[in-house]
């Protein structure tokens, strides 16, 4: 079992940043890959990115591609998305959310096992 917390999200100007963490707690977070998605007002879950166990491979969504970065520090047992140039389009909810697999580095949020209960993303034009 994984309990997932995320924090960080907040209200920010187009063009700004933020990062989000996720606190991991329970059996394993170093043996996950760990993933982030966003769900925006009357919109499905999308993914966001996606990191393995290691942080040796990593990968993005077309539309963060270049202005997001997913990182892990698996001692502290914390998850992160650094999002630079914050665009309207990016408000949403976000979540983490842990793979049991520790490579598979999977867009499909039907794969993942755990997740975390979000948090809000606002970016004012």
């Amino acid at each position: 079992q994984v309990q997932l917390v995320e924090s960080g999200g907040g209200l920010v100007q187009a063009g700004g940043s933020l990062r989000l963490s996720c606190a991991a707690s329970g059996r394993t977070f170093s043996t996950n890959a760990m993933g982030w998605f966003r769900q925006g007002p009357g919109k499905e879950r999308e993914f966001v990115a996606v990191i393995s166990w290691n942080g040796g491979s990593t990968r993005y969504a077309d539309s963060v591609k270049g202005r997001f970065t997913i990182s892990r520090d698996n001692a502290k047992k914390t998850l992160y998305l650094q999002m630079n140039s914050l665009k309207p389009e990016d408000t949403a909810v976000y979540f983490c959310a842990a793979d049991r697999s520790p490579l598979r580095v999977t867009m499909n949020p039907r794969e993942y096992d755990y997740w975390g209960q979000g948090t809000q993303v606002t970016v004012s034009s």
